[in-house]
């Protein structure tokens, strides 16, 4: 099935793109890192930080739910949609938060990028859907572009034994996408986001006795950040994410997730003052390139 270009679609893509990218500053202040790399006293852990976020967005979603009287999922359909919450919601982001510990975040940054190329390769072998070979290379731009990004802070990229952490990520981050592709044939994207954030959410209680301990010692500043965070880069920007995949192919939407730095980075001149380096504008540009190159020539036939 060919995917209407209807202005609702681009603008949830849009939307998206910029509450995740807002997200790694969040998750920043959430931690309160200190110039070791380590979470500070007055911040949370990685796991604490997962369970605070996502608790925040189950409680939100809870309300919808509650308010709408959202119907509830098959019985048969649980197994599936606890696999998916677990891989994408608990896995992805306990190891991305543990990960980026001890991997630079240029480091981090690219390695993750390696999501949509397997989200590509994954797509292809489950749900037939044909890149052409056009679309490969402007898979393969976009890396590149996101890669100069990368490397436009100056530092060195060295990868640590977290590096295994942030793949697996990207693996999930993958596979989570293809899971999402299926269900959302039979659920709504705001009944899915519900239930794979309520299903990725309850794992994370094995960090509540440490959340119950740090928030008590957290900054203001640290606990509004996650709560932004489980608002609005986690509710919401799942319901985005969800409402574009049930309307056009995975791999096609995953190659606007390197826009991703793009917008991080414009993110942080407007908000924060931080002009961007002439390797950031020439990365962003060839990312950008690379996404178009998908978007326009990536399939010869496309099918959703």
């Amino acid at each position: 099935m060919t995917w209407t270009r209807e202005p609702r679609t681009w603008l949830a893509i849009a939307g998206m793109l910029v509450l995740w990218a807002s997200a790694f500053a969040g998750i920043r202040a959430g931690l309160r890192l200190t110039s070791a790399g380590l979470p500070g006293a007055d911040g949370y852990g990685p796991g604490e930080l997962a369970l605070l976020r996502f608790g925040t967005a189950s409680a939100a979603l809870g309300l919808y739910a509650l308010a709408t009287r959202m119907r509830i999922p098959d019985r048969a359909d649980l197994p599936r949609l606890g696999m998916a919450g677990f891989l994408g919601i608990s896995v992805y982001h306990v190891a991305l938060n543990f990960g980026e510990l001890t991997v630079q975040s240029a480091a981090a940054s690219l390695l993750i990028s390696a999501a949509p190329v397997l989200t590509a390769l994954l797509s292809s072998l489950f749900l037939k859907e044909r890149l052409s070979m056009t679309g490969w290379t402007g898979i393969l731009v976009a890396f590149a572009g996101v890669a100069l990004i990368s490397l436009s802070g100056g530092g060195k990229l060295r990868f640590t034994p977290g590096t295994l952490l942030i793949l697996l990520s990207a693996t999930v981050a993958a596979a989570f996408s293809i899971l999402s592709k299926q269900h959302l044939r039979r659920h709504t994207a705001i009944e899915f986001t519900c239930y794979s954030i309520w299903a990725g959410t309850l794992p994370m209680l094995v960090f509540l006795p440490g959340l119950l301990r740090q928030a008590r010692t957290a900054a203001p500043a640290a606990t509004a950040a996650v709560l932004y965070l489980g608002l609005f880069p986690a509710a919401l920007a799942y319901v985005l994410w969800n409402y574009a995949l049930s309307r056009m192919p995975v791999s096609r939407l995953a190659s606007f997730l390197y826009l991703s730095p793009v917008f991080a980075a414009l993110i942080a001149w407007l908000w924060l003052g931080e002009v961007p380096a002439a390797l950031t504008v020439i990365g962003g540009g060839i990312a950008i390139l690379g996404v178009i190159l998908v978007q326009t020539k990536g399939y010869a036939r496309e099918k959703s």
